[in-house]
């Protein structure tokens, strides 16, 4: 069974959607239709801007569903997935592709996405680190004991878990986890703390958008981040987007519940290969 699945921030480089743009016009169509959607030409910084221009949020995760959505748009007939899966932004993407969101609902919603988590940054100061070689539940345990805001924040193989919250807390649970025996807990480049209590004004903010937005049953099981379970029902798939911003990544369990009910070839779609090499350690039987 073929599962596709769609990466998050984090796998942007400039250049990205660049040969797409150029050798297909169908892609051009909806490149150009992007520009107008947002209001300004991420065209431009997506090809040839600065890395620092594109690691704006707000620029950032409407270039990742770009190029993820007219990737496998321009697969046409090549894209029939048995079952989809997408990490964190990624999940939009995922939900576009399979139809259960239109493309202009699509970047509607991860363009107000990006400008809300983008203002709760600017309220809460806050941030993400990656724990790398210490068993999760000893990670989500040492997040409890630590003063302050900080929880288990992207479950994202065996040994790799990113925790996420306010600076201090995130710092203090970093020098922690490295006493317990962490081998890295390395403080990362991001705006703020994702997929923690820290967006709470963007999850409200982002909610209305949702209710508002028309939901379709999608073309095939969609493995959502917040209980790394298969969904078709589009109310099911709003309260999860909802919850998402504020939850954990359940991308492990994800993977182990696709290879569990058959998915036996992954494909992934979007700039970088970053949800590849997470895939080969969780299910290293897994064809790409």
């Amino acid at each position: 069974m073929k599962a596709f699945v769609f990466p998050g921030q984090g796998a942007q480089f400039v250049g990205m959607g660049r040969d797409l743009y150029e050798n297909s016009p169908a892609a051009k169509k909806l490149f150009e239709k992007a520009n107008e959607i947002i209001g300004f030409k991420i065209t431009d910084i997506m090809f040839g801007g600065t890395d620092e221009e594109l690691k704006q949020t707000k620029v950032t995760q409407p270039a990742i569903f770009l190029h993820s959505v007219i990737s496998a748009i321009v697969l046409g007939t090549d894209f029939q997935p048995n079952m989809v899966a997408g990490h964190s932004l990624g999940e939009f993407s995922a939900l576009v592709a399979t139809k259960a969101l239109t493309f202009e609902d699509g970047l509607k919603l991860v363009a107000q996405r990006a400008f809300a988590m983008q203002k709760a940054c600017e309220q809460t100061p806050s941030t993400m680190a990656a724990i790398i070689g210490l068993a999760d539940e000893k990670v989500a345990e040492i997040c409890t004991e630590t003063e302050g805001i900080v929880v288990p924040a992207n479950y994202n193989c065996a040994g790799q878990l990113v925790i996420s919250g306010e600076i201090s807390a995130v710092e203090s649970a970093c020098t922690k986890l490295k006493e317990a025996g962490a081998k890295r807990a390395l403080i990362l480049p991001v705006s703020g703390g994702f997929h923690s209590p820290c967006m709470e004004s963007a999850r409200a903010e982002l909610e209305t958008a949702i209710r508002n937005t028309k939901f379709s049953e999608p073309i095939c099981p969609v493995y959502q981040n917040v209980d790394a379970k298969p969904h078709k029902n589009s109310a099911e798939i709003q309260d999860n987007l909802v919850a998402q911003l504020t939850s954990p990544v359940c991308w492990t369990q994800s993977v182990q519940n696709m290879v569990a009910d058959g998915a036996t070839h992954f494909t992934e779609l979007g700039p970088g290969n970053v949800l590849q090499g997470l895939i080969k350690k969780i299910a290293p039987k897994t064809i790409f």
